[in-house]
Protein backbone atom coordinates (compact mmCIF):
# COMPACT_ATOMS: atom_id res chain seq x y z
CA UNK A 1 0.00 0.00 0.00
CA UNK A 2 1.51 3.57 -1.20
CA UNK A 3 2.68 5.57 2.48
CA UNK A 4 1.02 8.63 3.47
CA UNK A 5 2.65 11.22 1.50
CA UNK A 6 2.33 8.94 -1.87
CA UNK A 7 -1.68 8.91 -1.18
CA UNK A 8 -2.14 12.54 0.05
CA UNK A 9 0.18 13.63 -3.36
CA UNK A 10 -2.34 11.04 -5.06
CA UNK A 11 -5.50 12.53 -3.70
CA UNK A 12 -3.47 16.09 -4.53
CA UNK A 13 -3.09 15.20 -8.79
CA UNK A 14 -6.77 14.20 -9.87
CA UNK A 15 -8.68 16.65 -11.71
CA UNK A 16 -11.49 18.28 -10.30
CA UNK A 17 -12.44 18.42 -13.76
CA UNK A 18 -16.38 18.13 -14.24
CA UNK A 19 -18.60 16.00 -11.80
CA UNK A 20 -17.46 12.62 -12.21
CA UNK A 21 -17.36 10.58 -9.11
CA UNK A 22 -15.74 7.22 -11.38
CA UNK A 23 -12.35 8.00 -9.85
CA UNK A 24 -13.31 6.53 -6.86
CA UNK A 25 -14.36 3.42 -7.54
CA UNK A 26 -12.47 1.12 -5.51
CA UNK A 27 -11.21 3.76 -2.80
CA UNK A 28 -14.88 5.05 -2.17
CA UNK A 29 -18.38 4.33 -1.83
CA UNK A 30 -21.07 6.47 -1.24
CA UNK A 31 -24.94 4.26 -0.52
CA UNK A 32 -27.59 5.40 -2.96
CA UNK A 33 -30.83 6.79 -1.59
CA UNK A 34 -33.99 4.63 -2.56
CA UNK A 35 -35.67 6.91 -5.23
CA UNK A 36 -32.93 6.13 -8.04
CA UNK A 37 -33.26 10.29 -8.99
CA UNK A 38 -31.44 9.16 -12.45
CA UNK A 39 -34.26 6.72 -13.46
CA UNK A 40 -36.96 9.39 -12.40
CA UNK A 41 -35.46 12.00 -14.54
CA UNK A 42 -34.92 9.74 -17.40
CA UNK A 43 -38.80 9.58 -17.53
CA UNK A 44 -39.95 12.95 -16.73
CA UNK A 45 -37.78 13.76 -19.60
CA UNK A 46 -38.97 11.69 -21.93
CA UNK A 47 -42.57 12.98 -21.15
CA UNK A 48 -41.57 16.42 -21.33
CA UNK A 49 -42.03 18.64 -24.46
CA UNK A 50 -38.92 21.32 -22.79
CA UNK A 51 -37.02 20.86 -20.39
CA UNK A 52 -33.88 22.58 -18.24
CA UNK A 53 -31.05 21.19 -15.80
CA UNK A 54 -29.96 23.25 -13.47
CA UNK A 55 -26.23 23.20 -12.32
CA UNK A 56 -25.39 20.55 -14.24
CA UNK A 57 -21.77 20.45 -13.73
CA UNK A 58 -20.46 17.93 -16.49
CA UNK A 59 -23.60 17.09 -17.84
CA UNK A 60 -22.86 13.57 -15.76
CA UNK A 61 -26.32 12.98 -14.98
CA UNK A 62 -28.28 14.19 -17.92
CA UNK A 63 -26.46 12.75 -20.24
CA UNK A 64 -27.89 8.88 -19.05
CA UNK A 65 -31.78 10.24 -20.03
CA UNK A 66 -33.30 7.82 -22.39
CA UNK A 67 -35.01 10.22 -24.57
CA UNK A 68 -34.12 14.03 -24.75
CA UNK A 69 -37.42 16.36 -24.94
CA UNK A 70 -37.94 18.78 -28.08
CA UNK A 71 -36.11 21.77 -26.23
CA UNK A 72 -33.63 21.21 -23.83
CA UNK A 73 -31.43 23.35 -22.04
CA UNK A 74 -28.71 23.39 -19.51
CA UNK A 75 -26.82 25.58 -17.09
CA UNK A 76 -23.62 25.57 -15.54
CA UNK A 77 -21.85 28.30 -13.33
CA UNK A 78 -17.96 26.75 -13.34
CA UNK A 79 -16.36 27.98 -16.85
CA UNK A 80 -14.00 24.84 -17.25
CA UNK A 81 -17.10 22.61 -16.86
CA UNK A 82 -18.89 24.22 -19.90
CA UNK A 83 -16.89 22.53 -22.78
CA UNK A 84 -17.40 19.17 -21.01
CA UNK A 85 -20.92 19.42 -20.74
CA UNK A 86 -21.44 21.02 -24.43
CA UNK A 87 -19.19 17.89 -25.77
CA UNK A 88 -21.23 15.15 -23.46
CA UNK A 89 -24.51 16.25 -23.98
CA UNK A 90 -24.06 17.46 -27.72
CA UNK A 91 -25.93 13.79 -29.15
CA UNK A 92 -28.89 15.06 -26.50
CA UNK A 93 -29.24 17.99 -28.36
CA UNK A 94 -28.87 20.34 -25.48
CA UNK A 95 -28.11 23.98 -25.31
CA UNK A 96 -25.32 24.66 -22.09
CA UNK A 97 -25.13 27.92 -21.16
CA UNK A 98 -22.96 29.45 -18.58
CA UNK A 99 -25.02 30.97 -15.29
CA UNK A 100 -24.90 31.76 -11.82
CA UNK A 101 -25.83 29.28 -9.46
CA UNK A 102 -28.83 31.63 -7.53
CA UNK A 103 -29.73 33.27 -11.13
CA UNK A 104 -30.87 35.05 -13.34
CA UNK A 105 -31.26 32.23 -15.58
CA UNK A 106 -30.84 33.57 -19.67
CA UNK A 107 -34.24 32.03 -20.30
CA UNK A 108 -38.13 33.67 -20.98
CA UNK A 109 -41.25 33.25 -18.74
CA UNK A 110 -42.85 29.89 -18.82
CA UNK A 111 -40.23 28.40 -21.00
CA UNK A 112 -40.09 25.03 -19.62
CA UNK A 113 -42.30 22.63 -18.58
CA UNK A 114 -39.35 20.65 -16.47
CA UNK A 115 -37.03 22.20 -14.51
CA UNK A 116 -34.19 19.44 -12.51
CA UNK A 117 -31.26 19.90 -10.86
CA UNK A 118 -29.12 17.33 -9.12
CA UNK A 119 -27.38 18.37 -5.60
CA UNK A 120 -27.58 21.99 -6.83
CA UNK A 121 -25.59 24.79 -4.62
CA UNK A 122 -28.34 27.00 -3.89
CA UNK A 123 -31.93 26.67 -5.25
CA UNK A 124 -33.06 29.78 -7.10
CA UNK A 125 -36.70 29.43 -6.66
CA UNK A 126 -38.10 32.74 -7.82
CA UNK A 127 -36.26 31.75 -10.96
CA UNK A 128 -37.37 28.53 -10.95
CA UNK A 129 -40.97 29.55 -10.44
CA UNK A 130 -40.79 32.11 -13.50
CA UNK A 131 -39.01 30.15 -16.40
CA UNK A 132 -41.35 26.91 -15.52
CA UNK A 133 -44.66 26.86 -17.56
CA UNK A 134 -48.30 26.77 -15.24
CA UNK A 135 -48.73 23.02 -14.17
CA UNK A 136 -44.71 22.33 -14.81
CA UNK A 137 -42.73 20.55 -12.35
CA UNK A 138 -39.32 20.82 -10.41
CA UNK A 139 -37.34 17.85 -9.97
CA UNK A 140 -34.19 17.80 -7.77
CA UNK A 141 -32.27 15.56 -5.92
CA UNK A 142 -30.31 17.62 -3.13
CA UNK A 143 -27.76 17.86 -0.23
CA UNK A 144 -29.81 17.83 3.26
CA UNK A 145 -28.74 19.03 6.77
CA UNK A 146 -25.58 17.57 8.26
CA UNK A 147 -24.33 15.97 5.46
CA UNK A 148 -21.00 14.61 6.52
CA UNK A 149 -20.66 16.07 9.50
CA UNK A 150 -18.19 13.08 10.79
CA UNK A 151 -15.45 14.14 8.13
CA UNK A 152 -16.35 17.81 8.64
CA UNK A 153 -15.36 17.79 12.21
CA UNK A 154 -12.14 15.36 11.75
CA UNK A 155 -10.81 18.42 9.64
CA UNK A 156 -11.91 21.17 11.54
CA UNK A 157 -12.61 19.99 15.40
CA UNK A 158 -15.56 18.22 17.34
CA UNK A 159 -16.98 21.57 17.94
CA UNK A 160 -18.07 21.96 14.17
CA UNK A 161 -22.35 22.36 14.30
CA UNK A 162 -24.18 20.98 11.69
CA UNK A 163 -24.90 23.00 8.58
CA UNK A 164 -26.74 22.18 5.42
CA UNK A 165 -29.87 22.48 4.27
CA UNK A 166 -33.68 21.63 5.48
CA UNK A 167 -36.03 19.77 3.36
CA UNK A 168 -38.99 21.30 5.05
CA UNK A 169 -37.76 25.05 4.54
CA UNK A 170 -37.12 24.68 0.79
CA UNK A 171 -40.21 22.77 0.80
CA UNK A 172 -41.90 26.26 2.57
CA UNK A 173 -39.62 28.53 0.39
CA UNK A 174 -41.09 27.01 -2.86
CA UNK A 175 -44.87 27.09 -1.74
CA UNK A 176 -43.99 30.49 -1.10
CA UNK A 177 -43.39 31.23 -4.51
CA UNK A 178 -46.19 29.81 -5.90
CA UNK A 179 -45.38 25.78 -5.85
CA UNK A 180 -47.12 22.74 -4.76
CA UNK A 181 -44.68 20.57 -2.97
CA UNK A 182 -46.23 17.24 -4.51
CA UNK A 183 -43.11 14.92 -3.00
CA UNK A 184 -40.70 15.20 -0.46
CA UNK A 185 -38.51 12.50 0.93
CA UNK A 186 -35.20 12.20 3.02
CA UNK A 187 -32.63 9.69 3.39
CA UNK A 188 -29.29 9.09 5.55
CA UNK A 189 -26.59 7.07 3.70
CA UNK A 190 -23.04 5.82 4.71
CA UNK A 191 -20.07 6.94 3.21
CA UNK A 192 -17.28 5.05 3.15
CA UNK A 193 -13.25 6.14 2.56
CA UNK A 194 -11.18 3.40 1.99
CA UNK A 195 -8.10 5.48 1.59
CA UNK A 196 -6.41 9.21 2.23
CA UNK A 197 -6.04 9.72 -1.33
CA UNK A 198 -9.81 9.35 -1.57
CA UNK A 199 -10.30 12.01 1.32
CA UNK A 200 -8.32 14.45 -0.19
CA UNK A 201 -10.08 14.29 -3.75
CA UNK A 202 -13.47 14.51 -1.92
CA UNK A 203 -12.56 16.99 0.14
CA UNK A 204 -11.15 19.35 -2.68
CA UNK A 205 -14.15 18.02 -4.91
CA UNK A 206 -16.57 19.00 -2.85
CA UNK A 207 -15.41 22.06 -1.46
CA UNK A 208 -18.44 22.98 0.97
CA UNK A 209 -17.20 19.68 3.46
CA UNK A 210 -14.54 21.69 4.69
CA UNK A 211 -14.24 25.47 3.57
CA UNK A 212 -10.36 26.20 2.31
CA UNK A 213 -9.43 22.72 2.50
CA UNK A 214 -6.02 22.09 1.07
CA UNK A 215 -3.99 19.29 2.08
CA UNK A 216 -1.21 20.95 3.36
CA UNK A 217 -3.40 22.96 5.83
CA UNK A 218 -4.95 20.35 7.10
CA UNK A 219 -1.86 17.63 6.99
CA UNK A 220 -2.05 16.52 10.83
CA UNK A 221 -5.54 15.72 10.58
CA UNK A 222 -5.42 13.90 7.18
CA UNK A 223 -2.95 11.67 8.98
CA UNK A 224 -5.07 10.96 11.67
CA UNK A 225 -7.79 9.68 9.34
CA UNK A 226 -5.24 7.99 7.24
CA UNK A 227 -4.63 6.33 10.92
CA UNK A 228 -8.15 5.66 11.63
CA UNK A 229 -8.45 3.94 7.86
CA UNK A 230 -5.30 1.60 8.38
CA UNK A 231 -6.53 0.16 11.85
CA UNK A 232 -10.65 -0.15 10.89
CA UNK A 233 -10.35 -0.40 7.50
CA UNK A 234 -12.52 2.59 6.24
CA UNK A 235 -13.23 5.82 7.70
CA UNK A 236 -16.94 6.26 7.74
CA UNK A 237 -19.10 9.39 7.34
CA UNK A 238 -22.76 9.67 6.83
CA UNK A 239 -24.54 12.04 3.84
CA UNK A 240 -28.07 13.18 4.17
CA UNK A 241 -30.26 13.67 0.95
CA UNK A 242 -33.74 14.68 0.17
CA UNK A 243 -36.00 14.50 -3.18
CA UNK A 244 -38.13 17.36 -3.62
CA UNK A 245 -40.93 17.42 -6.28
CA UNK A 246 -42.87 20.65 -7.09
CA UNK A 247 -45.35 21.98 -9.20
CA UNK A 248 -46.27 25.51 -10.71
CA UNK A 249 -49.68 25.94 -9.94
CA UNK A 250 -52.00 26.53 -13.01
CA UNK A 251 -54.01 30.10 -12.29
Amino acid sequence: MPDFDALVAEGDAVSLEGWDFSWFDGRAHEERPPWRYSEMLSDRMARAQAALDLQTGGGEVLAEIAHPPAILAATESWEPNLPVARARLSSLGARVVQAPDEGPLPFTDSAFDLVSARLPVVNPWSEIARVLTPGGTFLSHQVGHATNIELTRAMMGEHIQPAGRCPEHEAETARAHGLQVVDLRRATCRVEFYDVAAVVHFLRKVVWTVPGFTSVGYRRQLRTVHEIIQRDGLFLSHSTRFLIEARKQVL
